[in-house]
């Protein structure tokens, strides 16, 4: 693998000659990275280009650096969750100017298709199969169907690391509408990840009374009780069920949310809900992957199963929103910081679950 901005292909010299050349990183194959030079790109109709300030490494990121991913044919662009400067504007695209900070997330659902006009953005074929790959890289064309909706000026004095999270916080804010977190007066977060300590805060901001995460790393769960966590277990040493009918006095959790994206903590997860529960079956799985579930609990005890997939545009505004005003931190999910240049260091360091998020900058 190829961890080095100095690690570019031969036979790019005349991209170099011609003088405006970035650094950007391709998969090649999983495992696999090459930082390469490639010429910055112009803005089409309606485009942006943005120089990346800073952009953060996900459970995506990960995955398809180890064994790829079905919707990213190899070699790719990698990297989604990214903030910076507009750098070039097409002629005829208004509101923006070179110099520009921005926020902005990297896809958009088309409008007008049958999940759109259902409102049912999130599930838009439009928006992933659209998606903005390569904000491991020093610029960015973002294209004009994402302009158009989801690129917003990053608020004064926000830090580029923090708008970039403004992606997984959508996705987030979206999954927090699938539940009634403000009648739960017990939640169940399993999984300690980015993903699981953002759904913390938006549980206990939409009023849920008790919250508990459980999770197998030590230092996240020390972040959990940081970021208001009413209790933390280490599933470590202790059986989740057992302990979660411990803490809600044998009565199962109003609302429990599984944020790790195994079939078996699926099966776990649906596990802890007690009558008339919500379980939020939120991390993802690959395509195939079966789980079961107590068809009583789902029949006679009305225990509901949902998942959550994706955001929608109201989803990002209000994402927006709620970083603007600080009322959900990113700085304490932002554990290490690394150069692109180092970009296969960092992504290891994500894989080695020593790092919540990696900061990556040009």
């Amino acid at each position: 693998m190829a961890g080095r901005a100095s690690d570019v292909e031969p036979g790019n010299g005349d991209v170099r000659a011609a003088g405006r050349v970035m650094v950007a990183a391709t998969l090649l194959r999983p495992g696999a990275l090459e930082l390469r030079e490639a010429p910055v790109p112009d803005p089409g109709p309606g485009e942006l280009v943005v120089r990346v300030e800073a952009a953060l490494t996900c459970g995506t990121d990960v995955k398809t650096f180890q064994r790829g991913h079905p919707k990213f044919p190899l070699p790719s662009p990698l990297g989604h969750e990214f903030s910076g400067v507009v750098a070039a504007v097409c002629a005829g695209v208004r509101g923006w100017r070179e110099g520009d900070p921005v926020a902005l997330v990297p896809t958009a659902p088309c409008g007008a298709c049958r999940l759109c006009r259902r409102g049912r953005e999130s599930l838009c074929p439009d928006a992933v199969g659209r998606m903005v790959l390569g904000a491991f890289a020093e610029y960015v064309r973002v294209p004009a169907h994402i302009v158009a909706v989801n690129v917003f000026p990053r608020p004064a004095g926000m830090a580029p690391e923090v708008a970039a999270a403004l992606e997984p916080l959508a996705c987030v804010v979206h999954g927090a509408d699938r539940v009634a977190l403000d009648r739960a007066e017990t939640v169940v977060i399993v999984g300690d990840g980015a993903i699981a300590l953002l759904m913390l805060q938006l549980a206990k901001l939409r009023g849920a009374g008790r919250v508990l995460v459980a999770g197998k790393h030590a230092g996240r769960l020390a972040v959990a009780r940081a970021l208001g966590a009413d209790a933390v277990l280490a599933v470590t040493s202790t059986p989740l069920e057992e302990a979660v009918n411990e803490w809600t006095g044998g009565q199962g959790a109003d609302v429990a949310i599984e944020c790790v994206g195994r079939p078996e903590t699926w099966e776990a997860t649906a596990s802890l809900a007690g009558t008339g529960g919500e379980v939020l079956l939120y991390g993802g799985c690959a395509a195939g992957t079966r789980a079961s579930f107590d068809t009583y609990a789902v029949h006679y005890r009305e225990v509901d199963l949902k998942g959550a997939f994706h955001y929608g545009r109201a989803d990002v505004r209000r994402a927006l929103e709620l970083l603007s005003g600080g009322a959900v931190r990113v700085a304490p999910l932002i554990t290490h910081r690394r150069r692109l240049g180092a970009l296969g260091e960092a992504l290891e360091l994500a894989a080695s679950r020593d790092a919540i998020k990696v900061a990556v900058e040009p």
